[in-house]
């Protein structure tokens, strides 16, 4: 990979990741930095990453603060060079695991905190109980999620891809036992 040129596969791939970026709710530029760095097999300093995905430094910057904010994107230094230079995580599991995390803590934790406070509230009012039970069944099914990622964060590293592995053993067995 040059500087400032991708081979087709590696266009597609970082067009692709920036689209799905955007439908995840992430900035199409971020996740095509992201793309950008998981491809380089060396760290790439923000000029290159601007020249490359013709975009603005500035915002290149922004979106590599984000990236970093994520956990996902690291600044390396390279000998004889002043400027810092940036790599993505390469390892596809942990890069999962750390952005499940951050979702967890960014999206998941204050949804919990704002249905337990609404369950707090409809007990106190003691008014329209139908709203209150079905706000109730949304807390324990979260509740029961967050139960379960506690139990995936317990697990050895590599454990997952063991597991994933297993799936369809794990269904046969559970489709076995409702017989």
């Amino acid at each position: 990979m040059s500087d400032t040129s991708l081979t087709p596969v590696a266009q597609r791939f970082v067009l692709h990741w920036g689209e799905m970026g955007a439908r995840w709710g992430i900035n199409r530029t971020v996740a095509q930095i992201h793309a950008l760095l998981y491809l380089s097999p060396r760290p790439l300093h923000a000029e290159e990453i601007a020249a490359t995905l013709s975009v603005a430094r500035s915002n290149v910057s922004s979106s590599l603060r984000e990236l970093q904010g994520w956990g996902i994107v690291k600044v390396v230094h390279v000998l004889g060079d002043r400027r810092d230079h940036f790599e993505s995580l390469k390892d596809v599991w942990e890069m999962f695991e750390i952005i499940v995390a951050e979702r967890k803590r960014r999206e998941v934790d204050p949804t919990v905190a704002m249905l337990r406070d609404c369950v707090a509230q409809a007990a106190a009012a003691k008014e329209d109980q139908y709203t209150a039970a079905r706000i109730e069944a949304m807390l324990a099914f979260f509740d029961s999620m967050c139960g379960f990622y506690q139990d995936f964060q317990k697990m050895p590293k590599g454990a997952l891809a063991g597991l994933v592995k297993l799936r369809g053993k794990v269904r046969k067995l559970l489709a076995g036992s409702r017989k």
